[in-house]
């Protein structure tokens, strides 16, 4: 029985006369994790906004019927003052409580119902609260949340809907490494538990081949796809970064 939710053929995107994407094809699988890997403006992003329906194109994008598809966009900056709480934000798409702490939940905070307090707590008395250690997370203004946080609670927004794939653009930019883990690993339970398919973009090899179940090798066309450790060689590597690419273990260092 085919499994795919997702078939693209002969995918072409350009803008003016210049093709970013040049006549790709690939498919995915339910529960499948696939990582998007290639130099900058290789069309990485471009592809990702066309599975979103928001690029013309020439070519198939072929979702099954009925696919919900969930976006956790690379880079959403916060300020520190702003005075938007996480359960106000959370609380846009008018969700109902126990759906927000559903999803709370499957991203790994630890919450409860009487959290859901019917008033958020402001200015200095948040920042009170954040650093006394008593801090009910729900209250919190966005702009005191570490990264990792934060990024939890945009895969928390990005599962409100109950999607079955997750797209991804680099789910840890600006995270330390520990954050990283953490992350990489919540995708991995949201898999595993929840039967979701992700896709993500990464700049690291190293994440790819713990992380992902196939990889696609992207330079405007497709260098290559399959699983990471079949296909992720020194000379695929040579051909999608055009320079000798080092595939090493984490030291501390982010490359």
């Amino acid at each position: 029985m085919d499994e795919s939710i997702l078939k693209i053929e002969d995918l072409t995107i350009s803008f003016d006369e210049n093709k970013v994407i040049d006549n790709l094809e690939f498919s995915v699988h339910k529960k499948d994790i696939i990582a998007i890997i290639g130099p900058n403006g290789a069309g990485k992003t471009v592809l990702f906004r066309a599975l979103l329906g928001l690029l013309p194109y020439s070519g198939k994008i072929n979702w099954r019927n009925d696919i919900k598809i969930g976006y956790v966009p690379q880079r959403f900056v916060v300020e520190r003052d702003m005075p938007l709480s996480v359960e106000e934000f959370l609380n846009y798409k008018k969700t109902k409580k126990d759906q927000i702490i559903n999803v709370l939940k499957m991203v790994g905070f630890h919450v409860h119902d009487e959290h859901l307090l019917a008033h958020p707590i402001r200015g200095k008395d948040a920042l009170l609260a954040a650093s006394s250690g008593t801090r009910h997370l729900l209250h919190q203004p966005l702009g005191v949340l570490s990264g990792g946080e934060l990024q939890k609670i945009l895969i928390a927004f990005a599962l409100l809907g109950n999607p079955d794939v997750l797209l991804f653009d680099e789910p840890t930019t600006g995270i330390d490494l520990g954050g990283e883990e953490t992350i990489y690993n919540l995708l991995k339970k949201l898999r595993d538990q929840h039967g979701l398919t992700i896709i993500f973009i990464s700049h690291d090899i190293h994440v790819v081949y713990q992380y992902a179940s196939r990889v696609l090798c992207l330079n405007k066309e497709k260098i290559c796809f399959g699983p990471p450790r079949d296909v992720l060689g020194a000379e695929e590597l040579k051909k999608l970064y055009g320079t000798e690419v080092g595939i090493y273990e984490h030291s501390g260092h982010h490359h």
